[in-house]
This record gives structure tokens, sequence and C-alpha cells, in this order.
């Protein structure tokens, strides 16, 4: 039966191995969001010496989240943020993720193998966020921290969020590499098989 955690960022690793496939989380603290592709690159380039972060990611959250959002005097202010497909991440994710030993990928969609195998070797898990739940998920935002690369478009900028109560987050890939993306596809497809087989009889 799935366990619901209540997690204070940062955590450390023993934390997160601690979360089991299909467990329900709810977040407190900083995060850090982008939507941007050109935002994972610039990454790589800092990983590579090419550039600076704006901020450390060393054991981060790194949320794939982009924002509707606007530049006041008083400073950048996020009116919704609604996630993003993580898949599209990942070619650049598994040296992301062992780079800088993210604890926490969240986005919808799910990564892949490469990924997972990356996550089992540093402790981290991927959490599922609602699609579609800016409204949920915009509420538990309660400070804009930092914004890095102002010079991108707002969504993909890199942002540090505190926020308090995020989720329901759903642990879709645990710290074991268990992948519950591929654990369904392979269901599924069995299923076809056995469909397509009667089919044929």
């Amino acid at each position: 039966m799935a366990t619901t955690h209540h997690l204070t960022l940062p955590v450390d690793e023993a934390r997160v191995r601690s979360l089991a496939l299909g467990d329900l989380v709810f977040v407190d603290g900083d995060i850090v969001m982008t939507a941007g592709l050109p935002t994972h690159r610039r990454i790589l380039e800092a990983m590579d010496g090419a550039r600076e972060l704006p901020f450390p990611l060393d054991g981060a959250a790194l949320f794939h989240l982009g924002s509707y959002s606007v530049d006041r005097p008083e400073g950048f202010e996020i009116l919704y943020m609604n996630p993003t497909t993580s898949t599209r991440f990942n070619p650049v994710m598994p040296a992301i993720i062992r780079h800088f030993g993210l604890r926490i990928v969240c986005g919808k969609g799910g990564l892949d193998d490469a990924s997972a195998a990356a996550m089992a070797e540093v402790g981290c898990v991927y959490l599922s966020i609602l699609g579609g739940g800016a409204a949920l998920h915009s509420d538990a935002i309660r400070q804009v921290i930092a914004v890095g690369w102002t010079d991108l478009v707002s969504h993909y900028r890199l942002v540090k969020l505190r926020v308090e109560g995020l989720g329901p987050l759903t642990v879709e890939i645990d710290s074991s590499g268990n992948n519950g993306y591929a654990i369904r596809q392979n269901t599924a497809q069995d299923r076809l098989a056995l469909l397509l087989n009667d089919v044929d009889t």
C-alpha cells in the first residue's frame, strides 16, 4: 500500500531511498524549476566549465515546470506554473543527475531507463506531478528566491522557488531504478499480445 510522505527540502540520500514506487509526496522548501531544453544545455555547459550557474544545483530538486510570469519593478512574479513533459530531456538528464547528485526530478511523462539508472546510482527519485493542475500547483508558491539566465523567456529561466504543500506527487521512478512508466508499458504490451492472439484464434 502506498505511503504518504511530507518532505522538507533539501533531503538527504537516506530519506530519498525510503520512498517506494507509488508513494505520495508533498513537498515544502526550495525547488529549482525550468521548462527549457536550452536551459538544460546551459547546465551542461556549466558542468563543462564553459559558463557559471546562477546558483548551486548540488543535491537539488529539479522540477520540469513552466510558468506564466511577469517582470515587475519589485521582482519576478509567477502567476501560475504547470508541468512540462520530462521525456524531452532524456538525452541530458543522466549526466545532470549524476553530476549534481540530484535528489528529486519532477515533471510529467517520466524519464527513460538511462535516467533511472543514474537515479539508482546517486539516490534520486522521479516524482510525477498532475498535468493541467496549474491552480493546485500555483497555490503552493510562497516565494521566488532567485531567477537565473534572465535573457531567456520566462518559462525557460532557471528559477529557485520556495513552495509549501506542493503535491500530491507520485513516486514513479524510485531510487532503485524501478520505473512505473516502463512497468505499465510492458504490462500493456503483454496484454496487447494476448488480445491480438484471441482475435487471431
